[in-house]
């Protein structure tokens, strides 16, 4: 969709439909006598439109959004109810969990460089500098050194003696990858207990000569009742949050 837009804005750079105030950008489209300059502006919307596309991504890949979702996923299917709950609440609940964590980081970044930017005591390129060090600290407490090394190696950035001198396209996939790796642990431990249950489930009915019956289908009822009698949903989202302090 923004292809098709940044396709119509070039085809459209000579007609009102472009006449936007975007003069603190460093565009404007209401100077008839633009020339050349109306196509490099209609360039330059089509670019912010594409990175406010990644945006989304950026946001998940540098929180704690990936964790949190991949262990609820987890503990879905490990109850045999892959549809509940539903999507939209295990997303909402995610992207909640996400905020509470995040808040003090968001905090940070919002008095050191948002602030200071909004009042003109800082320059564009200080406040993105100043705001990347909480979210990087953030990261790096999360990331393995292993996968650090990887993406260091492999970028040729050995001589990096601190952490926090690394770019974020350095820091983000090796947190990334952490997490993932962390997520799919803590998955493993919650399958376990259900794992159990399958089993004793599944022989005793087979000791009863009952071939034809699921054993999911008996073991579904016996794996919620003993997640609600251990208060799994207060123990798994509080295992999280432990994770992040």
């Amino acid at each position: 969709m923004v292809l098709f837009l940044g396709i119509f804005l070039l085809a459209k750079g000579q007609e009102r439909v472009l006449a936007l105030d975007l003069s603190d950008l460093g565009i404007n489209f209401n100077n008839p006598d633009r020339g050349p300059q109306a196509t490099v502006d209609t360039v330059r919307v089509f670019v912010l439109l594409t990175i406010l596309t990644l945006v989304p991504a950026f946001i998940i890949l540098t929180t704690s959004f990936t964790r949190v979702v991949v262990v609820l996923s987890f503990l879905r299917n490990a109850m045999g109810s892959p549809q509940t709950p539903p999507n939209q609440v295990l997303m909402g609940l995610a992207l909640f969990i996400t905020m509470f964590v995040m808040t003090p980081v968001y905090n940070d970044i919002m008095d050191q460089a948002v602030n200071p930017f909004l009042a003109e005591e800082i320059t564009q390129a200080e406040a993105l500098e100043i705001g990347a060090e909480p979210l990087k600290a953030f990261m790096l407490r999360q990331t393995r050194e292993k996968d650090l090394a990887l993406f260091m190696r492999a970028g040729n950035l050995e001589n990096v003696e601190n952490p926090m001198d690394l770019g974020l396209t350095v820091i983000i996939p090796a947190f990334t990858i952490s997490e993932l790796r962390l997520a799919f642990s803590i998955g493993f431990i919650l399958f376990l207990p259900f794992l159990v249950m399958d089993i004793v489930v599944s022989s005793i009915l087979m000791s009863m000569g009952m071939f034809m019956l699921p054993p999911a289908m008996i073991s579904l009822p016996f794996k919620l009742l003993l997640f609600v009698l251990v208060d799994g949903w207060y123990l798994v989202v509080e295992s999280l949050l432990r994770g992040f302090r």
